[in-house]
């Protein structure tokens, strides 16, 4: 985020700062991350919507010419293919302002996450 934007302490307060276009694709995004991850709790975290289910499982952020979405390491490392047409980084992806966001590819993503993280709960837990 730019500097300068107020701080939010709600999911709800960040999409209401971007106009109408973009605030749908951040409601749409938010809405398929809580189906894939019931049980996950929504909070602000580094100024951005994120999600935890036995720890940090993903954030999201819009950006002038991207929604930025943040699955850590390993859900780009795991889902390489599908991501192939985007921008990323080790932990992140860029998905372009003005396209369709690959909401099939998120749900994958989401629910390996959630895998992950509750197999990891499990590993400490033994």
């Amino acid at each position: 985020m730019e500097s300068g934007k107020p701080s939010f302490t709600t999911i709800d307060g960040y999409i209401a700062q971007f106009p109408a276009d973009v605030q749908k694709k951040l409601t749409e995004l938010r809405a398929v991350i809580n189906e894939c991850a019931p049980g996950a709790v929504e909070k602000i975290s580094y100024q951005m919507p994120a999600f935890t289910l036995n720890g940090n499982l993903v954030y999201f952020a819009a950006f002038k010419q991207h929604i930025g979405f943040y699955p850590t390491a390993s859900g780009i490392a795991n889902f390489q293919a599908e991501l192939a047409g985007y921008k990323q980084s080790k932990g992140a992806v860029q998905f372009p302002i003005d396209k369709p966001i690959p909401f099939e590819i998120v749900r994958k993503i989401v629910a390996f996450r959630v895998q992950e993280n509750l197999a990891g709960v499990k590993t400490k837990s033994k």
